[in-house]
């Protein structure tokens, strides 16, 4: 097959090295760059609190809807066709968002952004795959530091720009960034296509097998470490001040101090955890360490969370882990770069789903019981099931494996 004739790193695949950074930049930017001028754009567009709790459930939403549909539609398109067609829409949302002079075009803008994502996030392992199925690790950890990279940037920078320009240039200026992405996909796919590399044939031979990902013990292992770890980082985002104020006493400064200390912790995970898990032959191990920092660092929140509640943020931020670890294991319990879609479309499109809903009980939990303990209590019960997805990693099997035993 066409992805395993793969020469040393550089050679005919230095612009698909390219364009899998640029389009990791990409995959944050929309969702970063709205939340800190959420006040200005309110100011002008009066979305109120509901168009707030709107904007922050679209990214979940979309990437899960686009996580189920991007296999199919990469059957029709191809990988890089889609990729291209992907980013071509980003930078429509993001302009949409930029020109928005009504809270519906704003919504609108950051759908198509969000859609695109969802495709990006989906293509961006099978790509790995195909084009360095022999750097997975490498190319992994790269995409998943770039990605939390680009978390923190357009957060930073929003604020600035909003006062300097507007809150609309602020949100439009990241199209120029999508636009950059776009260049060296338009020649891998040229050369692609040149060297027949986009074989219809593997395409409709591995589809039968695609459509058996739902039996597969591997694939739901790996989405189960993925939704535990989006899960929790969601609802962590979503609420960890507000719990570190309510049950430690920490001061709003602080808690946002210790919000980032608990995304800070997974920038080391995202580096090291795709290259461990290329190495090691129990990968189980890994998942198993994950849910031991989710559920050390919950039950620290719950027992004693005035007692150095630093420390037990700190764990908790190292439970993502999972999320890096699920990223590699798409590619290395998949064969070929078909499969790997397949798998990457199951498990972010299930994986997302669980996730959006998380924050919301959280929310909810909390406003029935007047309390903390039962969200904490459900975050910690919600961890758990990677313990079971661990063992089923520990087997070794692929994907692959598993579907064409039936």
């Amino acid at each position: 097959m066409p992805f395993e004739r793969r020469l040393p790193l550089w050679a005919g695949r230095s612009f698909a090295l390219v364009g899998i950074v640029l389009v990791a930049v990409n995959l944050r930017t929309a969702v970063a760059a709205l939340s800190p001028i959420y006040g200005l754009v309110d100011a002008d567009l009066h979305g109120g609190s509901f168009g707030l709790g709107l904007l922050g459930m679209l990214p979940p939403l979309c990437f899960a809807v686009f996580g189920i549909v991007t296999p199919a539609l990469s059957r029709r398109f191809g990988l890089e066709g889609l990729l291209i067609g992907a980013i071509v829409v980003m930078v429509g949302g993001h302009l949409l968002r930029g020109l928005a002079s009504g809270f519906g075009i704003l919504v609108l803008g950051s759908v198509l952004c969000f859609a695109a994502i969802g495709a990006g996030n989906v293509l961006l392992p099978p790509l790995v795959k195909k084009y360095f199925s022999d750097r997975i690790g490498q190319l992994t950890a790269l995409y998943a530091v770039v990605m939390s990279a680009s978390t923190f940037v357009p957060a930073l920078l929003a604020v600035p720009m909003a006062h300097a320009a507007s809150w609309q240039f602020s949100l439009g200026i990241w199209a120029a960034c999508a636009v950059v992405a776009l260049a060296p996909w338009l020649v891998v796919l040229a050369r692609a296509r040149r060297a027949r590399r986009l074989d219809p044939a593997v395409t409709v031979a591995t589809e039968r097998g695609v459509g058996r990902i739902i039996h597969s013990r591997t694939a739901w292992a790996i989405m189960t470490i993925f939704a535990v770890s989006s899960s929790t980082a969601y609802s962590c985002f979503a609420w960890l001040p507000a719990v570190l104020a309510d049950t430690a006493g920490v001061s709003p400064t602080a808690g946002g101090a210790l919000l980032s200390l608990f995304g800070f912790r997974g920038l080391p995970a995202a580096i090291i955890m795709p290259i461990l898990a290329t190495r090691v032959r129990r990968t189980g191990l890994l998942a198993w360490a994950g849910v031991a920092f989710i559920i050390v660092g919950i039950g620290g929140l719950l027992l004693a969370p005035e007692v150095l509640p630093w420390l037990w943020v700190a764990l908790l931020g190292s439970g993502p882990l999972l999320f890096p670890l699920a990223l590699t294991l798409i590619n290395t319990r998949s064969r070929s770069p078909h499969t790997a879609i397949a798998v990457s479309g199951f498990v972010q499109g299930i994986g997302y789903v669980i996730a959006a809903l998380f924050p919301l009980l959280v929310g909810v939990l909390r406003d029935v019981t007047g309390g903390w303990t039962a969200s904490l209590v459900l975050l910690l019960a919600a961890a758990t099931p990677a313990v079971w997805a661990g063992i089923v990693l520990g087997a070794g099997r692929t994907v692959d494996d598993e579907i064409g035993a039936r």
